[in-house]
């Protein structure tokens, strides 16, 4: 019986993509192309290889150590997360129809790639190598698509920092711009940035549609339209690479991390989400209210409360990601409730057909998110969950006005805690991917633990007498 690789390799028509890549390379004069594949912490991995070795790779693949879905790094002890020194190598097999120049370097291109266990593995040789996050999310949505006809689309709306230089060229914590939002002027401070984001995107199959200046220093969202999920996670990592290399051509650093200052608005990144049917939009309105969703989008929203502590786990997965959480009075969405336009929980239904899911920051991996998100909403379809009545008021006040609502987990450790007792969310992170998360993120969180900070210093050193 043949492998995943196998079948992969030997899929209809992909012969003749292949073959078209190669005139598109001889056309344009690619010289080098990028293999790309996404690691554990949504890092953009892979290798380099001159074009003329197109044909090879594309039937064999290129190597590298299964550890490098976690991106080669090492925990707290000194052992390597995820896999040992004496594990095999992945095998990288590139989609031809990724295949993409970089608008920056028009001799060098990317395509991206799918992982699978190396072919003389004893364990599971050539098989789908299941800590390949991007893969995971793809198989995920085949399989939902197949038993129920339905499928997600999403539309992610990354907020980021742009900071300035210090001379000696690591980047300063200080932003580009002053912390007023919608303020067109600051707006048109960022524009050089804006303008050389926007034209690479384009380029490079993001369909821009809006931006605007947020609330924190240097802070901007370049939103592109919605898609398929596993289409939106390819195309935020795109939009990541992108503001990278603007960043290296006019002196600025483009900051994903969630909250780097205290006293503003942190990076989130909004995932507004939608069930399909073909091109039916599952989530619209049955009734007169128009704000309601359908009862499947009810049941999704259901889905995703009951799921929601082990959720944060996912798309709030860092350690910084809960100074977002903390720093209150910034619509932090912090309440396992959802609303109407209500911009104080966890989920608010943003437009007819669709919800917005806020417990989200701009360190996500994207493929992991929506993997999850997946899962919770399958099982809340699936087994009818109600999710209780909209709240219409701020949060705050139904709180003060007596209303029981629970928390989000408010530390990494807590939804790490949450996430191992969720088997419908473990889901979402089938075979080696569960495990190679749970110790990449359980070490980052008992290396915080460990760490003497500044605070700690200020606090305590002189403590007594």
């Amino acid at each position: 019986m043949a492998t995943d690789l196998e079948q992969f390799v030997d899929a209809d028509g992909r012969a003749e993509r292949v073959a078209e890549v190669r005139r598109r390379i001889d056309a344009a004069g690619i010289t080098y192309i990028y293999y790309q594949f996404i690691s554990v912490t949504g890092r953009i991995m892979g290798k380099g290889v001159p074009a003329p070795h197109w044909e090879s790779i594309a039937q064999k693949g290129f190597q590298l150590v299964y550890g490098s879905t976690a991106n080669l790094f090492v925990d707290r002890h000194g052992d390597y997360i995820g896999y040992g020194p004496e594990a095999w190598e992945l095998v990288g097999i590139p989609e031809p129809e990724t295949f993409m120049p970089l608008p920056w370097d028009p001799k060098v291109a990317r395509v991206w790639c799918t992982c699978f266990r190396g072919r003389e593995d004893q364990e599971d040789g050539g098989a789908f190598l299941t800590s390949d996050c991007r893969g995971n999310l793809k198989r995920i949505q085949d399989e939902f698509e197949a038993r129920t006809g339905m499928h997600l689309r999403a539309g992610m709306e990354p907020e980021m920092m742009w900071l300035k230089m210090k001379p000696d060229g690591t980047p300063d914590v200080e932003g580009v711009t002053k912390p007023y939002c919608y303020h067109i002027d600051q707006f048109s401070e960022l524009q050089p940035i804006i303008h050389k984001v926007i034209e690479y995107g384009q380029k490079m199959d993001l369909d821009m549609i809006q931006g605007d200046h947020e609330d924190a220093p240097g802070q901007i969202e370049l939103n592109f339209n919605f898609d398929r999920a596993e289409h939106t996670a390819d195309r935020l990592s795109t939009f990541r690479q992108i503001c990278k290399q603007v960043g290296r051509e006019l002196n600025v650093f483009p900051c994903f991390m969630p909250k780097p200052f205290m006293g503003v608005s942190a990076n989130g990144c909004h995932t507004n989400i939608s069930i399909w049917a073909g091109d039916e939009n599952r989530f619209m309105p049955e009734g007169d209210d128009q704000r309601l969703p359908s009862t499947l989008g009810m049941q999704a929203i259901g889905g995703i409360l009951e799921h929601l502590s082990a959720l944060t786990a996912v798309t709030a997965s860092t350690v910084n990601s809960y100074r977002r959480l903390w720093d209150t009075g910034f619509w932090a969405p912090v309440f396992a409730d959802w609303g109407f336009q209500n911009r104080t929980t966890a989920l608010r239904v943003s437009a007819p057909g669709r919800f917005e899911y806020r417990s989200v920051d701009s360190a996500v991996n994207p493929y992991l998110a929506l993997g999850a998100l997946i899962k919770a909403m399958d099982d809340g379809i699936s087994r009818g969950v109600d999710p209780g009545e909209p709240e219409e008021r701020n949060i705050y006040e139904a709180m003060a006005g007596g209303k029981e609502v629970n928390r989000i987990p408010m530390t990494f450790g807590d939804a790490l805690d949450a996430l191992e007792e969720d088997d419908v969310i473990k889901s979402a992170l089938p075979g080696d991917m569960w495990r190679v998360f749970r110790h990449y993120k359980r070490d980052e969180w008992e290396r915080y633990c460990a760490q003497v900070t500044d605070w700690d210093v200020s606090e305590y050193l002189d403590v007594l007498p």
